[in-house]
């Protein structure tokens, strides 16, 4: 009982940042022959389904190879005080036959966090997807429209929008990133 009365308070408090569903995760298809070289580099969040994490705007994420061939993940946003906020982690390919799939770790001893390429062309879009699956009751996902600018096409937004629709991803949830006024990020 004290389970479903915390699950349902969460799901309350949480209802409007983050996305809550009932049973397990979708197993949507990933990026073939994903290359992580050509992923390196910097990427600017355009739409996102709501994702407490994220309070601020000018939301980008660098990635870089580590020596380990794991790659480092730094997340920054702009807070409403005009401070960077900043955070780096780790991501790793589970299975090198799916390199498009892989788990991303920002605190020691907690569970990693899926992060699976869904498409990208690496010069101009990623779709990127996530989802955690709990007690195979619920689960909660994440999903990230990333551009090699602060800007995308509505054209290719769109397109993006159909395949996480294709998903099973409710694309009306997805908010639409404030990229503006982001000078101080570079």
């Amino acid at each position: 009982m004290k389970f479903i009365t915390m699950f349902l308070l969460l799901s309350v408090l949480g209802a409007d940042c983050q996305s809550f569903h009932r049973g397990n995760c979708p197993k949507p298809p990933v990026q073939d022959n994903f290359n992580v070289t050509k992923y390196l580099g910097t990427w600017y969040e355009i739409e996102k389904l709501p994702a407490m994490f994220e309070r601020g705007k000018c939301n980008q994420a660098t990635y870089s190879l580590l020596e380990d061939g794991t790659v480092k993940v730094r997340n920054e946003e702009l807070l409403a005080n005009g401070k960077i906020n900043s955070i780096e982690g780790v991501a790793t390919i589970k299975n090198s036959s799916q390199p498009a799939i892989l788990d991303v770790s920002f605190f020691k001893g907690v569970p990693d966090a899926p992060y699976w390429v869904l498409s990208t062309d690496y010069q101009t879009y990623a779709l990127v997807y996530s989802c955690s699956d709990y007690f195979g009751l619920f689960h909660i996902d994440f999903a990230w429209i990333l551009a090699r600018s602060r800007e995308l096409t509505e054209e290719v937004v769109d397109q993006l929008h159909e395949e996480l629709t294709a998903a099973g991803v409710n694309v009306k949830r997805l908010t639409v990133s404030d990229q503006t006024g982001c000078d101080v990020m570079t």
